[in-house]
């Protein structure tokens, strides 16, 4: 042995866009390169970042290999360095090479720590050698999903096991394993929910509106294609019939498949699962009125969809029954505070002051962790005009998790901070 390591930069271009943006591909596509070299792995940690990009390391026995990539360029900067006689760092270019698509590349190696020019300082035997154990570390994977804009981000650490990824016409879909979560629904680079807090979302988003009403028959959700929104209307004994409307078939496929806790609304016979668009189904339906009308839509880091328009809002005040209610996915005020102020002020200008109400909540697992409803009672009535021992009997009886009279209560609450932004 001449040196103690050998150190290859190679340049790849040409590579395939898709696959240069996938924190989860690359990882695996690393991981299997070291195995084949021969190294022995220790850990693995990769980020993916905002708007395009992955970085990662595997950290070796032997040293390590590292990428960084920019889709944009179809090109990836790869390291892979190796120490001793046992790993052949080529073999695992080869790999890459081949999982990467690369249409054209630059490598070069480099010869690290060469023995001859280090003899003259070592006069002690090498004691790392001697005493080295002959036990084989443990392998630990260091895989994070991040929600974010190009501000902020949530992230959370994921095992690296994808039950479901699968495309359909509109988005990625993955259910995949987190540590501290446990399983999470995701849509592209957008967390749907988790597992630990998905009640906090789906809970607050049928119970305050239906225990101010009491008498909600008809429902219609809007998205909301995992099931979690429909399995708690579902929960009141008053509803006769749900439609669910998700353009995504894909979301449902997952949550049957793999989210059990979510899926199980399907089960009931009240609910009516319709494969379309909201806003087709919106402007070619109406001819009996809903009681309740839950737009259940993706958050956004941008402008708020076209299930938000003041034209959109019109038409589902005319699908409306007169004590009709209608719950908006309000967005954040913290992570997305443009298309907060643009709901409530479209959902004013159709419905009137009078009639607008907000809702705040926590969800630990959402960018910045405070999330909004956004409520049109079209009726008048106040929703915090609720009877408290029905409240109370209902969440006994239906075991609820996050909602109770006091969340209730609390929800409708508004931080001055959100007053001053709506006004």
């Amino acid at each position: 042995m001449e040196s103690l390591g050998r150190h290859i930069l190679v340049e790849f271009t040409g590579c395939d866009s898709d696959v240069m943006d996938d924190v989860q591909v690359i990882e695996e596509q690393m991981v299997e390169a070291a195995e084949h070299s021969g190294a022995t792995i220790i850990n693995s940690t990769f980020h993916h970042f905002s708007p395009l990009g992955v970085s990662g390391v595997i950290v070796i026995q032997e040293s390590h290999l590292a990428i960084h990539t920019w889709p944009e360029y179809k090109y990836a900067a790869v390291d892979l360095f190796t120490c001793g006689d046992t790993v052949e760092p080529w073999v695992a270019f080869e790999h890459l090479k081949k999982a990467f698509k690369a249409r054209n590349y630059s490598a070069l190696e480099m010869r690290r720590g060469t023995i001859r020019l280090l003899d003259s300082a070592l006069k002690l035997k090498d004691a790392r050698l001697d005493t080295e154990e002959k036990v084989t570390p443990r392998f630990k994977r260091n895989i994070w999903f991040t929600d974010r804009d190009n501000y902020q981000a949530l992230s959370l650490r994921y095992t690296g096991n994808v039950l479901f990824d699968e495309r359909s016409a509109y988005n990625r879909i993955r259910v995949i394993e987190t540590y501290a979560f446990g399983k999470a629904l995701t849509s592209g680079n957008r967390l749907i929910c988790t597992e630990k807090d998905e009640y906090h979302y789906h809970e607050m988003i049928a119970h305050p509106v239906m225990m101010a009403c009491q008498n909600i028959e008809r429902v219609l959700i809007l998205g909301g294609g995992d099931g979690g929104s429909a399995r708690e209307v579902l929960k009141h004994g008053g509803v006769k019939h749900v439609d669910l409307v998700e353009i995504d078939e894909k979301v449902v496929e997952a949550s049957k498949n793999y989210l059990p806790f979510l899926s199980k609304a399907y089960d009931d016979e009240r609910l009516n699962l319709i494969i379309g668009d909201a806003l087709e189904f919106v402007e070619n339906n109406g001819d009996v009125p809903y009681d309740l009308i839950i737009i259940d839509g993706p958050h956004s880091s941008g402008k708020p969809s076209k299930l938000y328009t003041p034209a959109f809002f019109d038409r589902c005040r005319q699908l409306l029954s007169s004590e009709g209610a209608i719950v908006v996915q309000g967005e954040s005020p913290k992570f997305n505070e443009k298309a907060f102020k643009q709901i409530d002020q479209n959902l004013k200008q159709v419905f009137g002051v009078e009639h607008k109400f907000n809702m705040l909540f926590n969800v630990p697992t959402f960018p910045s962790g405070i999330w909004s409803f956004q409520v049109v009672m079209q009726s008048g009535k106040d929703p915090r005009d609720v009877d408290q021992a029905a409240v109370k009997l209902f969440v006994s009886q239906k075991r609820t998790r996050y909602y109770n009279y006091a969340t209730h209560m609390a929800a409708f609450a508004m931080p001055e901070y959100v007053k001053k932004m709506l006004n």
